[in-house]
């Protein structure tokens, strides 16, 4: 059913289809190219040296961050855009013209692991979002929570789905880099000390290469990034064993190596991840953040009788999801409170 809505002076209708199915007349295209990553494999051994590397003993970090956010889009709706001239008086109100936004709740937490208190939840933000290319959008009220509008530069050459959707990303990258701040501010109370955490991003650090001691880590692989003798190389990774450190850089640079996690043998790369970190700090300490990650995230490892995405779905960030997850609230709640504002 279709609805429309004053909200500020903003009438918008709610599409009816199902928003995990993407909008009834437009999906977003979802296409991969080759790889044309710069890739320096010889920070740490020379090319012709490679060989897979078996965890060093490194001191433990005082603490270990896990960070993590998790979105949904909770509606698309269409916002009716202005007419160029003021309407004839008693004309009906047409809504052929409007664009397409998305109406998306997402949040961010971090778990922290340390000696003192084990694993438990360290800082949590949730947020509700409407993002749009309409210039003439405003925040949507509903009684299950505001959707702050948040106006995107209108991309002709971009897919609108494939531009709300990274406007959306960015503002769950923010609301990331918000909690890990404060991860580290909570930290005082804990008995860690300054300077001796590990911060632990799930996902690209892309936008947070800033962090201090942060490590980035990819689950899942789509590109071979390494020329092809190197990278075949990391399917004859034992576990627990590295690939040498390497830079690479596609619209932006990182240190980079992949790493396998216990798991049941089975698929050639089943276990690996890739590990990142920041491009500007010096060989060595990538090299150090190398090791200390071979030493921690196998202990993190989850099992495959207890999460489908084992090993490289991490305990405390499995757990994390889940409550971020919960933090989102009912989606039928949340899509139902829409329909109401849009014909209040």
């Amino acid at each position: 059913m279709t609805s429309t809505a004053h909200a500020a002076r903003m009438r918008f209708h709610v599409d009816g289809w199902d928003p995990t199915y993407g909008s009834s007349v437009e999906n977003a295209e979802n296409t991969i190219g080759d790889s044309t990553a710069k890739v320096i494999p010889d920070l740490e051994l020379a090319p012709a040296d490679w060989k897979p590397i078996s965890p060093s003993h490194v001191p433990d970090p005082g603490a270990v961050l896990f960070v993590d956010g998790v979105r949904r889009v909770e509606a698309r709706i269409w916002i009716e855009q202005p007419p160029a001239t003021e309407p004839a008086p008693n004309a009906i109100n047409r809504a052929d013209d409007a664009q397409m936004a998305l109406c998306a709740s997402y949040a961010a937490g971090t778990v922290c692991c340390c000696p003192d208190r084990g694993a438990h939840l360290l800082t949590i933000e949730s947020r509700r979002g409407l993002f749009t290319t309409a210039t003439n959008a405003v925040d949507v009220p509903t009684t299950a929570g505001t959707y702050q509008a948040n106006i995107t530069f209108d991309d002709q050459e971009e897919n609108l789905a494939v531009l709300l959707s990274t406007a959306l990303q960015r503002r769950l990258g923010d609301l990331e880099i918000l909690v890990a701040a404060n991860a580290r501010t909570a930290l005082a109370g804990h008995g860690v000390a300054a300077g001796s955490d590990l911060l632990v991003v799930d996902g690209p650090l892309r936008g947070r290469t800033h962090l201090p001691r942060a490590v980035g880590l990819i689950k899942s692989h789509r590109t071979a990034y390494l020329p092809p003798d190197l990278h075949a190389m990391v399917s004859a990774l034992a576990a627990g064993e590295r690939t040498p450190v390497f830079l690479m850089g596609t619209s932006w640079d990182r240190h980079a190596w992949y790493l396998r996690l216990p798991c049941t043998p089975g698929a050639p790369w089943a276990g690996i991840v890739r590990v990142e970190c920041a491009a500007d700090i010096p060989a060595p300490e990538a090299i150090a953040l190398a090791n200390l990650s071979q030493l921690l995230l196998p202990r993190y490892a989850s099992s495959e009788y207890k999460d489908a995405r084992a090993p490289q779905n991490l305990v405390p960030v499995a757990g994390l999801e889940r409550e971020l997850r919960r933090r989102l609230g009912n989606p039928a709640l949340l899509s139902r409170a829409l329909r109401v504002a849009a014909v209040s």
